[in-house]
């Protein structure tokens, strides 16, 4: 493994450490903190979930009420040195809850929410007892960042001895120096780990408040942080270094011992937002490994070259484009002086204009022959018992096909005249969405609306401090599926007392009866009543026209002939999944 090294890439770079929070929730922050982060789970490319044994273990203790106690059974420690316990899991209750303080900003809540006590602690052990059934209860994991590394971020003046000897250690590279650290993180760590335990069990709202803000904010950074603690890792590899909008590097956590040591000393994921530019590094030898959004060039491109081995298949993540409805633009109601029905008839003229068909047929279909539009929200394509009950029920047949004509007598119902201009979204320097872009620009034009391009890299409407928090009247992305679980889409198309904090609902859209029917769905463990709400929530969302999908991700995943063991996933983390497998090619043919 020594002297051993790999270079990946991703199309956007990495900019938070905390993935569970709303500013964080990336899948390039993802793909690191995988890397990095210790879990009780984890999805193989079956794709099924395999309990992580080497770390800990959970178990069902209750059926009435729901109990599920977790147990951490290895001597694991954070990369300090600092034991990882029951403090860490009682944090990521805290923060993930919901119910807490508000300073906690969580890309989700579903699970945590239904734990509203405190839940008990003993050592490296935590039980959860839930107010009602939840269905996706063996998803729930309560491991996420350090509370020490917390406490220190939120107190930094009563970390400062500790940031002392790190700062020596950095300088010296020395083992002594790093026992030093180790040492003073630990003492630390003894009194930071009870002061978090009694702020959360005796409701301490300032001290709360201030773990709340640290854990939202504090861990967002784009080049190396002054302070260790801001990086603390429970898995394999560590933070080594970063430099902005073009890579991040992780090396071998030395005190890792609980799972299986990773064949590569290091790792490096760089930014390449052109996939051209990406397989031209690969076939260089400057890249080893490679997944991205491919066009039917790419595709070419990627099969012509020798030492490569492509991966294909679909992907668990659809293109969808969802409309803002309180940013003042034109699809939300206050622009029409507060008449929803007003602004619905602009949301179902401009839905109706999205060539998804063509979008398909250019774009998707010469990677996939068997491509064909997405018609559900909430349940993929591939899902061969639900998928053809909800497409058919849910209103979607209203968008079949793009309809001119028919937007355009929308527009004149609800009063409109003159080009709507419409600020739209989506990554820049993604290719295949700049494609996606221009079709529908020129198709939404022949209806009377003006696209705007407000594309960026930095995908700052998902981030829940700004004001507003999404400028853009229409955003153009992909919803990633990361498990397997039922539940979970209230944390993007229900309403909560703060949508824009919470969640992933950056567009402000509310309907009661679709909020409902999410939040019974978290607790229904009957598969017919399941799809049942599924299928009120889906007819709703069509109806109130705030978001469409249009299609299934097609999946290119490249790797070179100087690695092995890399093997495509459809759920995120993708290809990293494995990411302990992949070896040097010459190593595994000694």
């Amino acid at each position: 493994m020594e002297g051993t090294e790999i270079t990946t890439a991703y199309n956007s770079g990495f900019f938070h450490f905390n993935d569970d929070s709303s500013a964080g929730n990336n899948t390039a922050n993802g793909n690191v903190k995988y890397m990095t982060d210790t879990s009780f789970s984890y999805y193989n490319n079956t794709p099924e979930l395999v309990k992580n044994t080497d770390f800990g273990s959970y178990e069902k203790t209750s059926d009435d009420p729901l109990t599920v106690k977790y147990t951490i059974t290895a001597d694991a420690v954070w990369s300090d040195g600092v034991p990882i316990d029951e403090a860490d899991m009682l944090l990521q209750w805290a923060a993930l809850s919901g119910n807490v303080n508000e300073a906690f900003s969580p890309a989700a809540t579903t699970g945590y929410n239904l734990v509203t006590t405190t839940p008990e602690t003993g050592e490296k052990e935590i039980t959860f007892v839930y107010d009602e059934p939840y269905v996706d209860w063996e998803l729930v994991g309560p491991i996420g960042v350090s509370a020490h590394g917390t406490y220190a971020l939120a107190f930094p003046d009563e970390y400062s001895d500790v940031q002392a000897a790190y700062d020596t250690w950095a300088e010296s590279g020395e083992e002594g120096d790093f026992t030093a650290y180790s040492d003073a993180a630990k003492e630390f760590a003894e009194d930071a780990k009870e002061k978090v335990v009694t702020a959360i069990t005796d409701g301490d709202e300032e001290v709360l408040a201030a773990l709340g803000d640290a854990w939202s904010n504090a861990y967002g950074y784009t080049t190396l942080p002054d302070s260790p603690a801001a990086a603390l890792t429970s898995g394999p590899y560590v933070v080594d270094e970063i430099v902005e909008d073009q890579y991040i590097s992780i090396s071998a956590n030395p005190l890792f011992t609980w799972g299986p040591s990773p064949k590569f000393e290091k790792i490096t994921i760089r930014t390449i937002a052109d996939s051209t530019t990406a397989l031209q590094a690969l076939e260089s030898g400057e890249l080893d490994i490679w997944s991205g959004q491919p066009t039917a060039d790419i595709l070419q491109l990627a099969n012509e070259i020798d030492t490569a081995t492509v991966q294909t298949g679909d992907q668990a993540s659809h293109e969808h484009v969802d409309l803002t409805v309180n940013n003042g633009g034109p699809f939300d109601p206050a622009t029409y002086g507060g008449d929803e029905e007003a602004a619905l008839k602009v949301r179902q003229a401009f839905l109706k204009t999205i060539p998804r068909q063509e979008i398909v047929d250019k774009i998707i279909k010469p990677l996939n022959p068997e491509a064909v539009v997405r018609n559900t929200h909430l349940v993929s394509i591939s899902d061969p018992e639900r998928y053809p009950v909800l497409s058919e029920a849910n209103g979607s047949a209203d968008y079949a096909e793009v309809d001119i004509d028919g937007a355009k007598a929308l527009l004149a119902e609800a009063g409109v005249t003159g080009p709507v201009e419409v600020g739209f979204w989506y990554p820049e320097g993604n290719v295949r969405r700049g494609q996606e872009f221009e079709l529908i620009s020129a198709s939404a034009a022949l209806a009377g609306f003006e696209l705007v391009d407000e594309s960026e890299p930095d995908w700052v409407f998902t981030d829940p401090s700004a004001e507003p928090i999404n400028p853009h009247d229409a955003t153009l992305f992909a919803w990633s599926q990361t498990s397997l679980a039922v539940g979970g889409s209230d944390q993007i198309y229900a309403c909560y007392d703060d949508p824009m904090a919470k969640g992933g609902n950056y567009n402000g859209y509310c309907d009661d009866e679709v909020t409902a029917a999410l939040k019974e769905l978290n607790i229904t463990s009957d598969t017919d009543a399941q799809t049942d709400l599924l299928e009120a929530a889906e007819t709703g969302i069509w109806a109130d026209a705030v978001s469409i999908p249009i299609f299934q991700f097609p999946g290119l995943t490249v790797n070179s002939d100087k690695v092995t063991e890399v093997k495509a996933m459809p759920l995120s983390p993708d290809y990293f999944w494995n990411f302990w497998e992949w070896a040097p090619a010459d190593a595994s043919a000694e």
